[in-house]
């Protein structure tokens, strides 16, 4: 009786959060269908959490780890060991993690242009890059991009399937590459994410033609998505943003690089001074949150992953294009959604931004954000401003018209993020369908 009586008043909630008896039935079909993979993800949550537990505990955390420091930050005991054990989780010689890098952009190009040259040459196999990073580079003209210092780029697309297109990357491959950047998550794409093995399978294809070449991954909203990273299959640096997936929701702000010393300490002098490096660097009152929130971070990323898990098998049975498909193994936190118009993306971030608990009462709508080349819709109701490991949804307003979903610190938030889209969907006659 408890059971029904459970049943009965978790139904009525969603009934008072504005979820339709309908939509709230069709979700608990989807999700009825989907509890044998929970298992597997939480076994991979279990399996990192232990990993992240070992790398806290031979590195001797402490109590006095977590306090600060200010200043020039010399001889930080928090910071020095957080990097020691971000250097043991990936498996590196080295790591960078701090608040002053500002965000996952800041970090890849810091990774960039402390590895990079006037006359060397940057190479992306697997297609265009994030929107953000075609300033970096300079793509799009911008002040202080590669472009401007000497530092040529080329591209080699995918494949129609999303497979290396091995041939004309070998061909694209020359005295002046010095650095290969190889982004694993989709960014404003619809192609697959790539899985660490496949990374793995890329690496060794350019060190088998030039060993010399820096292989860096993009490791954005892959951390802690499978049991292995891609520096352990090769990657001589790795590039994300605590606001994402590392930070466990607790993070504020910061980045890291983790990777070859000699990459590490390039990014380090890049970051501070030559002469400096990692040896200044106040870390204010962040580390308690870095540390916290990276003991948190397999299982919030594992709540994420059901999220996206969800998603995919919601609006696929509607008929919608998912990537991944709702059957995939999954190599990042992303889901991205296809709805041919621009309605559908609005409709789906202010369906996410109803969810939130911080600023749930606001409307996104699409703007020019800064770093990108077309109108951007963000739902992003925070605790941490932009922190995307947190519910958040958003997508670029140009064909195909997809939005990309992320995040969600508990499973059930993520769950009711989702039925809150289709709620939006709904009342928007999107989708016109007898829910059973």
């Amino acid at each position: 009786m408890d059971g029904i009586k459970n049943a009965a008043s978790t139904r009525q909630i969603y009934k008072e959060m504005g979820i339709s008896k309908e939509v709230y039935d069709y979700g608990e079909k989807v999700w009825n269908s989907l509890k044998d993979r929970w298992d597997e993800i939480d076994a991979l949550s279990e399996y990192n959490q232990l990993k992240v537990i070992g790398a806290m505990q031979k590195n001797k955390v402490s109590e006095a780890c977590l306090l600060g420091t200010t200043g020039y930050g010399y001889n930080d005991l928090g910071r020095d060991t957080l990097e020691r054990v971000y250097a043991d989780i990936f498996h590196t010689e080295d790591a960078l993690v701090r608040p002053q890098i500002t965000c996952g952009t800041h970090a890849l190009a810091l990774a960039l242009m402390s590895n990079l040259r006037p006359g060397d040459e940057l190479l992306s196999p697997v297609g265009k890059p994030y929107d953000t990073l075609e300033e970096v580079i300079g793509i799009r003209p911008s002040k202080g991009s590669l472009k401007e210092y000497g530092i040529s780029y080329r591209q080699v697309d995918l494949l129609p399937g999303g497979g290396f297109d091995f041939n004309a990357i070998k061909g694209a491959i020359n005295e002046k590459t010095k650095l290969v950047t190889i982004q694993r998550s989709k960014g404003y794409q619809t192609r697959p994410t790539l899985s660490v093995e496949r990374i793995g399978e890329l690496i060794s294809f350019i060190k088998g033609i030039r060993p010399e070449i820096i292989c860096m991954v993009d490791n954005c909203y892959g951390e802690f998505t499978e049991t292995l990273e891609p520096s352990d299959v090769g990657a001589d640096l790795i590039a994300g943003s605590l606001i994402k997936n590392p930070g466990g929701g607790l993070a504020p702000i910061g980045g890291y690089l983790a990777g070859k010393k000699e990459c590490i300490e390039n990014a380090a002098f890049r970051l501070t001074s030559p002469g400096l490096g990692k040896e200044v660097g106040a870390s204010l009152q962040v580390l308690g949150a870095f540390y916290q929130g990276l003991f948190l971070a397999p299982s919030v990323t594992a709540n994420a992953l059901k999220a996206a898990i969800f998603a995919a098998n919601i609006y696929e049975s509607l008929g919608f294009r998912v990537v991944p498909d709702g059957r995939e193994s999954r190599h990042d936190i992303i889901q991205a959604v296809t709805f041919g118009n621009p309605d559908g993306v609005i409709a789906f971030c202010q369906g996410i931004q109803q969810a939130a608990s911080v600023d749930g009462h606001v409307t996104p709508e699409p703007w020019d954000m800064p770093g990108y080349d077309s109108p951007v819709i963000m739902a992003a109701g925070a605790f941490v401003s932009g922190s995307s490991i947190e519910l958040s949804a958003d997508g670029p307003l140009r064909p195909p018209y997809s939005v990309f979903f992320q995040g969600g610190l508990t499973w059930q938030h993520g769950k009711f993020g989702i039925m809150k889209t289709l709620q939006k969907l709904v009342e928007k006659n999107i989708i016109m369908k007898e829910f059973g």
